[in-house]
């Protein structure tokens, strides 16, 4: 349940599934920031580990924590729509269960958005870390995306996006609310990202304040899209997903709910020749998995009659 009282002017949004081994640490950065204005709204989905226990327990302590538990498992992106809808603040960020913020990731990205009206997303740049939380590499996200034509944040997006970290950057709750939140498919955080480049721009700051955690129980064990679906879908067979088909159309229909004109719209479509060329064969991968899928099935079924 939100929190009741004073408004405060940032809100971060935690999703949590079975997180007991970082969770603290992650809280603890959390709690240290910097900006101290803000709210910490933590989605439970139905953990089966320590996480409410270790939740519960930080609640207790600090009045800006509130704690929601889901009875059910929603799946990954509902629950973190869920977060943003729970929340209060005029900016918004989503906060990962394993990853670690530097304490000055929220000031820096709200002096941003403070003076710059037409910057939609500010993010920092990012370190990825290990299991012990060492370092092992800089990541650039090269997703600075400053330009005044929809179109071009679109083309520049669309040919450098990997690891979607700008999406733990700090967003306005009121684009938010323009755009579609996060669909229940594979990379859905992709099409949402392009969906929100085209109401405003992403800013990159130059400080390495995003300590993104990679290590093999993390999403990254998954090694494609129809495996990851059991993440978006628990229960559901991701043969039949078609996870790139999804996110091809969630490209089509964020460009056609964009804000934009016509001759924009036109150009954006035109864009998609990008994606395309990185990741098209995925849609003929689709068609086949469910199509072999649906052949072994057929074949059981006929054999038992």
């Amino acid at each position: 349940m939100a929190m009741e009282g004073k408004v405060p002017r940032i809100s971060i949004g935690m999703p949590v599934y079975n997180g007991e081994r970082f969770l603290a640490q992650v809280l603890d950065s959390l709690l240290a920031q910097t900006y101290k204005d803000f709210e910490l709204v933590i989605c439970d989905n139905c953990s089966t580990d320590g996480t409410e226990r270790i939740c519960r327990s930080y609640a207790a302590k600090d009045s800006r924590i509130s704690y929601h538990r889901n009875i059910t498992n929603i799946g990954a992106a509902r629950n973190s729509n869920l977060a943003f809808s729970l929340s209060r603040g005029e900016y918004f960020k989503w906060a990962a269960d394993d990853d670690i913020c530097g304490p000055e990731f929220v000031e820096r990205c709200v002096d941003v958005l403070d003076r710059r009206d037409e910057a939609v997303l500010c993010y920092p740049k990012t370190c990825l870390i290990g299991e012990s939380g060492a370092a092992i590499s800089d990541y650039d996200d090269r997703l600075d995306l400053q330009w005044e034509a929809p179109n071009k944040r679109l083309a520049y997006l669309l040919w450098n996006i990997r690891m979607c970290n700008a999406v733990y950057g700090l967003i306005r709750s009121s684009a938010l609310r323009s755009v579609k939140p996060f669909g229940s498919f594979s990379n859905s955080d992709i099409s949402f990202l392009a969906e929100l480049a085209l109401h405003g721009l992403f800013v990159e700051i130059p400080e390495k304040l995003l300590f993104r955690r990679i290590f093999e129980l993390s999403a990254v064990k998954y090694a494609s899209p129809h495996d990851r679906m059991l993440i978006f879908e628990p229960g559901t067979a991701p043969q039949l997903s078609l996870p790139n088909w999804r996110l091809f159309i969630g490209f089509l229909s964020a460009i056609r709910r964009a804000p934009i004109g016509a001759t924009e719209r036109l150009y954006c479509y035109g864009r998609m020749r990008i994606w395309l060329e990185r990741w098209g064969s995925g849609l003929f991968q689709d068609l086949k998995i469910a199509a072999r899928y649906c052949l072994r099935r057929g074949h059981i079924s006929f054999s038992k009659t």
